[in-house]
């Protein structure tokens, strides 16, 4: 179901952080799981980094409030 706060805040948070809109799909699993579910970098050079998608999502929640 859309959720429109979530959507800007992800969005915003994307901005700042430079994660391209593309991605951003990536990003809404992390802001709704728990923090202990969210993956880490592999070290393998993926793109985009596991830790620039966290780093999104913690800024959206910061966004949102939670």
């Amino acid at each position: 179901m859309p959720d429109p706060d979530l959507d800007a805040a992800i969005a915003q948070a994307s901005q700042e952080l430079g994660l391209e809109a593309w991605y951003r799909d990536f990003v809404r699993p992390l802001v709704q799981s728990s923090p202990e579910e969210w993956p880490r970098c592999c070290g393998g050079g993926c793109e985009p980094c596991s830790e620039l998608l966290v780093r999104v999502a913690q800024r959206a929640r910061a966004i949102l409030g939670r």
